[in-house]
């Protein structure tokens, strides 16, 4: 089975699946992800770990971004994806690192 190469799954779902993606607009996009009891930030932060332990690779890469839309500094992620790695194993945390490089880059050494 070869790669699937996309930048949003549910973009790339959107074609096959309309009403899918019409349930993650509706509610979750209108009315979970503004819902004032969490912060973005920390929305974004629940989102990368709850991908990163359940082991949802092709979306992590969205979430990533849009954690760093939303205020977490790459340092933070890197150390998410760290203290995860003691959760749910070090072959996720290590698979979620690579990602986040690939997606974002690498942290700059602090001088």
């Amino acid at each position: 089975m070869s790669k699937i190469d996309f930048t949003s799954p549910r973009e790339a779902a959107r074609a096959f699946t309309p009403k899918l993606t019409g349930f993650v607009e509706e509610p979750l996009y209108s009315k979970v992800w503004p819902d004032a009891d969490l912060v973005p930030r920390d929305r974004s932060l629940v989102t990368a770990a709850t991908l990163i332990a359940g082991g949802h690779a092709e979306e992590l890469p969205a979430h990533l971004r849009r954690a760093v839309e939303n205020g977490v500094t790459k340092r933070e992620l890197s150390g998410l994806i760290t203290h995860m790695a003691f959760y749910v194993g070090f072959p996720a945390a290590i698979t979620a690192s690579a990602i986040a490089n690939a997606t974002l880059g690498a942290i700059e050494e602090s001088k």
